[in-house]
């Protein structure tokens, strides 16, 4: 932030800036550093203005916040980043991209993009993964046109780099990590590729029919039953259910098929392993036979 704050003191005169503008400037620079392309567009529909607030909030982003950051397109009808492209008011990480994506409907998101520092409140978060500019926009770009990418991927079971070719077609974050769901030419079939194991740029290639449409595994909604752990005692019960929102001593959760496991993590259920202890989990899922087909072993 010491870069950002030096910049609106030199521009402005005094700090802060705007709220609602210092949001739109986060906004603009997060755009164009991990999408590849900034409209009048994006701001109109992000933010409710018309398109000619917008274009006066990129040139003042480009007179007084960035200076030689933005570069105009005419073939694409927008503004790219400038190959010595600084970060003058985000950190430039992959994090505030996916989480701007994440959260995009959020009221927290504008609050969020703030930093406002609160007292009393404490908010754990996980590690950053490293997602560089580079490999993000076409994915992006792939995922949105569908088509075919040509990436280096490494896993556990295959740490050396290893080509092959996909069709993205949705980011998902899973609480803990991102990943984007993407047809696998190799091994035929709708797999989840952890964006943070690509290596070097991906190369967009020709079209595909691959797309999201085909994923049968993606597009079948699967409903969670929650309900306390049957060991706990009546009123230990009444205790979780409140804790959870249940309605009628259950919570029901409808989630993408492919989502299933995530979902149960983010709960901290294991559906394979009975705890001995009713208080280490309090919770289970009613309905594991209705969900097996969905789990990861």
């Amino acid at each position: 932030m010491g870069s950002y704050r030096s910049v609106i003191t030199a521009s402005h005169g005094k700090w802060p800036i705007r709220w609602d503008l210092l949001v739109r400037y986060r906004f603009i620079e997060t755009i164009v550093l991990w999408e590849g392309r900034l409209t009048t567009r994006h701001l109109c529909e992000t933010f409710g203005i018309g398109r000619q607030q917008a274009s006066k909030d990129i040139n003042s982003y480009i007179r007084q916040i960035g200076p030689g950051n933005l570069v105009y397109d005419k073939s694409l009808k927008g503004y790219t980043p400038a190959a010595g492209f600084t970060p003058r008011v985000t950190q430039g990480v992959a994090d505030e991209y996916l989480h701007l994506m994440a959260r995009n409907n959020e009221l927290s998101n504008v609050f969020e993009s703030l930093a406002l520092n609160v007292a009393n409140v404490e908010v754990l978060s996980v590690p950053v993964r490293d997602v560089r500019p580079e490999v993000l926009r076409p994915i992006m770009q792939a995922a949105r046109q569908q088509k075919r990418l040509e990436v280096d991927y490494v896993s556990i079971q295959h740490p050396d780099r290893e080509g092959r070719i996909i069709v993205p077609h949705t980011l998902v974050y899973t609480g803990l990590r991102w990943h984007v769901r993407a047809w696998c030419e190799k091994n035929q079939e709708y797999r989840d590729f952890v964006l943070s194991r690509f290596r070097d740029i991906p190369e967009i290639l020709d079209d595909s029919d691959r797309g999201i449409a085909g994923d049968s595994e993606w597009n079948t909604q699967v409903t969670l039953r929650i309900i306390p752990d049957p060991r706990l005692r009546e009123d230990q019960r009444q205790v979780v259910e409140t804790d959870y929102g249940m309605h009628q001593g259950a919570l029901t959760i409808t989630v993408r098929g492919k989502l299933v496991p995530y979902a149960l993590k983010l709960l901290h259920i294991d559906p394979d392993t009975a705890q001995d202890d009713p208080m280490a989990q309090q919770i289970v899922v009613a309905n594991r036979a209705e969900l097996a087909p969905w789990l990861f072993n």
